[in-house]
């Protein structure tokens, strides 16, 4: 649970906010009750919704917190955000979705090679099934990198 000293702003762990107190000759309690929170000027941080949306390069971060109808919870937003520095924002950003293609990329790629190992046997001369419909298969597992939607959007060959 977290705490949100209300002088200050200041958000902690509840954990944080006992040993502060401790530190500080505050006094002690045992269960954290509204009558007790409203005595030491603190609210509970309740969890705020995820973010949601977004595209393959985003995901839910934490960004502070937030006051909603007189109670305060977590806030979070689609991330990640990029700032201007020594590279700019749009740099950093291009670079940042550069290292996630690749990263799945080779996700596919794993994916695709144990496929194509799992059905290796099905191109021996004797094996006991049609060789044509394997080979083809085999081929479309060999082309999904020139599919128009790799790395992210991928059609899967069905197995014959």
């Amino acid at each position: 649970m977290e705490i949100r000293i209300r002088e200050t702003g200041a958000v902690m762990y509840e954990s944080e906010f006992r040993a502060y107190l401790q530190a500080n000759n505050g006094p002690s309690y045992d269960v954290l009750t509204n009558d007790i929170a409203e005595s030491l000027g603190v609210d509970v941080v309740l969890e705020g919704p995820q973010a949601t949306g977004g595209t393959h390069y985003q995901y839910s971060q934490r960004s502070g917190v937030e006051q909603i109808d007189g109670k305060w919870y977590t806030k979070y937003i689609l991330g990640p955000v990029f700032v201007d520095g020594e590279t700019t924002a749009t740099e950093q950003e291009a670079a940042y979705h550069a290292t996630k293609d690749a990263e799945q990329a080779t996700s596919v790629r794993v994916t695709r090679n144990t496929k194509l190992a799992e059905c290796d046997w099905t191109q021996l001369t004797d094996a006991p099934v049609n060789s044509a419909l394997w080979a083809a298969y085999r081929q479309a597992l060999r082309n999904i990198p020139n599919q128009a939607g790799f790395p992210w959007d991928i059609t899967w060959p069905t197995q014959p």
